[in-house]
């Protein structure tokens, strides 16, 4: 490439990093709302979440056309093939948590629209919805400025998520086991926990595309000493 060619798909690149970081606010505030509406009840906001999905598509379909366009105009190689590879990967998961603040949303709605709310397990969601949340605005901080020791901190932090999950899960047992009543909610919250633990799987993969970028090391499958190891290294 020229040098104004270089010059050129750096600020096309940084465009789509910067619609990629407005599409990652939107998707934080689909969950935010999802777990509000989870939480208190409140059917406008858990309608405008599931109403709103299709944005956070649209949003994907149109960060996949520029990616499309600016591989095929610019064809970059190495490094900055990697770059547009992991923007891409962050594209698709920032979707799929948008897919699972709607998930929550039904929840929400089926435990809110029906005479069943007084049959419904009263368990602490608020803890693991908090902790998915401030996962996600971490990974995107972390990909807003290439930081691989914030990324590696929020594979660190996944595991408190996984943790409360369990915690969660084994609280809803436990009521449907004493209650059998509960159990139709309880399942349907169960559900709700396990797409608050998704969202931060999500923010998790995230944080490892950051890795790769700047490390050009896929380090997904890799155990957390490992990941760790890569962080400390000196750049090759």
């Amino acid at each position: 490439m020229s040098e104004h060619t270089v010059r050129q798909y750096d600020i096309e690149l940084d465009n789509i990093r910067t619609r990629v970081l407005q599409m990652g606010g939107y998707v934080e505030q689909q969950v935010v709302q999802a777990l509000e509406g989870l939480l208190e009840g409140d059917l406008n906001v858990i309608d405008r979440v599931i109403g709103n999905d299709h944005r956070v598509n649209e949003l994907e379909v149109e960060l996949d056309e520029a990616i499309a366009q600016i591989i095929a105009k610019r064809q970059p190689a190495a490094g900055d093939l990697r770059s547009i590879l992991s923007v891409s990967k962050v594209v698709t998961d920032l979707e799929r948590i948008g897919d699972e603040a709607k998930k929550i949303s039904k929840v929400a709605k089926l435990v809110y629209e029906t005479a069943a709310v007084a049959a419904t397990p009263r368990v602490q969601l608020r803890h693991i919805g908090g902790l998915a949340i401030d996962l996600l605005r971490r990974s995107l901080d972390a990909f807003a400025r290439l930081d691989i020791d914030s990324a590696g901190e929020v594979c660190k932090l996944d595991k408190e998520v996984d943790a409360e999950f369990k915690a969660v899960m084994r609280q809803l047992i436990t009521f449907m086991m004493e209650d059998p009543r509960t159990i139709s909610r309880g399942i349907d919250l169960l559900f709700a926990a396990k797409a608050m633990e998704r969202v931060g799987d999500h923010a998790k993969n995230i944080a490892e595309y950051v890795i790769f970028q700047v490390r050009g090391r896929d380090v997904r499958h890799v155990g957390l000493e490992e990941l760790q190891r890569e962080i400390a290294s000196p750049k090759a």
